[in-house]
């Protein structure tokens, strides 16, 4: 179970990140305010924080809040929420096709469907030490191992087995849009795929009345239909509508329902996923990030748990709404998608699809729009161009060293590519800001994520030595600051992971106190609270075989999204910003910071 820290553990953790983002008054008055939280009103608050803890051992302190604050936010799922991760191209050119891998991708995706409902699917496991863990042998003993002891065993051998409880959402499911607070729908009976194509809606069934898969030829042949359907686009594309404010879009929903469409809503809604078909390849990275993380708007339902986005020329790509889940699902749902459609693809190049009724089978969803719903979705695609107008994104490849070469130095990458940041920061706007790096909690039960705070006095030193006092220090000077970071940076990253932060707890408390209607307490309403939760510089990282990379939108209208990949022996960084940041300066500064660090490892002597 997800542990609840202690509160005095959560007070120092709170003011150890604070630090390096304020003066000494501020510090001293915001220190004197956690204190007094601490003893007072935090103290009661933690007290029943914990007794309902114990009262509810099914799930943890977070899962509640959690959901609420994904599902209680108004903004619209499109680059507030919503994240994208892209496939790499299928090793076999001929394959990268649209057809093909469409074909191919959406039989593994059902297919990982049936082997997770049938209780097949292999447990996600994290091994810190996979070759006594991660073998046949291991594997055929703890299967008879009963499972009230089975994780026992698997601790052993430093085994974790992660939280999966997740995985049931990503499949026939969608956010419903509601007043106030959206609701999470799944219907698992539903046996259709809802395919987008040109701002038309399409939908066939994937499975058949006994339960198993359509023959893939007769996939391909349905897809291929769809392909060649030479419909106009719609004057009024139903899919701005997903792009809308929450409370906005749920008005426009009822209209809809009421008047006349609740059964192509629903066909919609329990679709086992959408499969979006874009008419248009793939330009370069930045046309393939804009693509995934937003695309046009009208060929995407950005409620649906995610979209799979396969472009004219084979590019692949997930476009996740993020209330129902995290990054760890979407991704091992991808990893086998991947490895599955590539290494046994249901079709190849010289499959013919099975010359099978489509126009039959395939239904062309159908919507009676009044005069309101038609200006609801000029507005809402107003709004969408003007918010997407609006996005940068840009994005770097450092080739001049990577993983192999840091863990070589003893330093950790993952603080490495974070210092790189904060330098960055520095470089380009002289101060350092709240940051935030996401980390898994599925090592607990009904786990989310904890935040990692990477800027510390250590990297606030570091940084300063880099960036305004470069010929003060001797390389040996600068290397110890370097591994300074590392070391705490690691230390953060293992609390976090262990629920150990302080970001999750806090918010706990500050839920309990506005959910049993008691004033929000002093420590809430100091600015340096405030300021330490607008994360101006936000990140993510994530890294597997089968993805190229993945990005989203910044969190606060002056802030960075950054999502980051340290490879073998290259970086990559790729940044999203408004028009009150400059991503492309930003990424610049990114290079040269680790352009430093990498000569500072490497021995160099800097000169600035």
């Amino acid at each position: 179970r997800l542990p609840v820290p202690k509160l005095e553990d959560t007070i120092r953790r709170y003011l150890n990140a604070q630090k390096p983002l304020l003066n000494d008054d501020q510090f001293r008055k915001t220190e004197e305010l956690a204190h007094h939280f601490q003893k007072g009103i935090g103290r009661e608050l933690h007290e029943q924080l914990v007794a309902q803890d114990n009262q509810n051992k099914h799930t943890s302190y977070i899962t509640g809040p959690w959901f609420d604050m994904y599902l209680k936010a108004r903004e619209p799922v499109v680059l507030n929420f919503n994240a994208f991760m892209s496939f790499n191209p299928d090793p076999k050119s001929e394959y990268n096709d649209q057809l093909l891998r469409a074909t191919n991708m959406t039989v593994s995706a059902v297919r990982f469907m049936k082997t997770f409902r049938a209780g097949y699917l292999e447990p996600e496991v994290f091994h810190l030490n996979p070759e006594k863990s991660d073998t046949q042998i291991f594997k055929k003993i703890i299967r008879f191992v009963p499972s009230s002891l089975s994780w026992f065993g698997a601790y052993m051998v430093n085994a974790y087995p992660l939280d999966m409880s997740q995985y049931f959402r990503l499949f026939n499911s969608t956010r419903l849009p509601k007043l106030n607070r959206d609701e999470l729908y799944t219907d698992e009976k539903a046996k259709h795929l809802l395919v987008l194509r040109n701002g038309n809606f399409y939908v066939f069934d994937v499975i058949d009345r006994d339960g198993n898969m359509l023959k893939p030829s007769e996939i391909q042949a349905h897809l291929k239909y769809i392909l060649s359907d030479n419909s106009p686009a719609p004057a009024f594309p139903l899919g701005y509508l997903s792009s809308e404010n929450r409370d906005t879009w749920a008005l426009l929903r009822k209209n809809l329902l009421d008047n006349g469409n609740e059964e192509a809503l629903q066909k919609v809604d329990s679709a086992v996923f959408c499969l979006s078909l874009d008419d248009f390849p793939i330009k370069d990275f930045v046309h393939l990030s804009h693509t995934m993380l937003h695309g046009d708007g009208a060929n995407r339902w950005y409620d649906k748990s995610f979209n799979l986005i396969i472009t004219k020329d084979g590019t692949a790509g997930i476009n996740f709404e993020h209330s129902w889940g995290d990054g760890v699902a979407v991704l091992r749902f991808q990893n086998e998608v991947f490895k599955d459609s590539t290494k046994a693809p249901a079709i190849s190049p010289q499959s013919q699809p099975a010359s099978v009724d489509s126009s039959r089978a395939v239904q062309k969803l159908d919507f009676k729009l009044n005069d309101a719903l038609k200006a609801g979705i000029t507005k809402a695609k107003q709004k969408f161009d003007a918010s997407v107008e609006a996005l940068s994104l840009n994005m770097i490849q450092f080739r001049e060293g990577g993983k192999d070469l840091l863990k070589q130095k003893k330093v950790s990458p993952d603080a490495v590519a974070q210092l790189a940041f904060q330098m960055a920061f520095l470089r380009q706007y002289n101060q350092t800001v709240a940051t935030y790096e996401s980390c898994s909690t599925a090592a607990f039960k009904h786990g989310r994520t904890e935040t990692i705070r990477p800027a510390s006095i250590h990297t606030k030193k570091c940084s300063e030595a880099f960036v305004r006092e470069l010929s003060k220090h001797s390389t040996e000077e600068l290397q110890k600051l370097i591994v300074e970071c590392s070391k705490y940076h690691g230390h953060l990253t293992k609390e976090a992971a262990m629920g150990q932060g302080f970001d999750r707890h806090l918010f706990g408390l500050r839920y309990l106190a506005l959910s049993k209607d008691i004033a929000l307490p002093d420590f809430y309403q100091d600015q340096a609270y405030a300021r330490l939760n607008h994360n101006i510089i936000s990140t993510s990282t994530l890294l597997s075989p089968a993805v190229q990379l993945g990005g989203f939108g910044p969190v606060v209208s002056d802030g960075f999204g950054v999502g980051y990949q340290v490879h073998n022996d290259w970086i990559g960084c790729n940044v999203s910003s408004y028009p009150t940041r400059n991503g492309k300066e930003f990424l610049r500064c990114i290079y040269k910071s680790l352009e430093d660090i990498f000569n500072v490892l490497k021995g160099k002597k800097m000169s600035s």
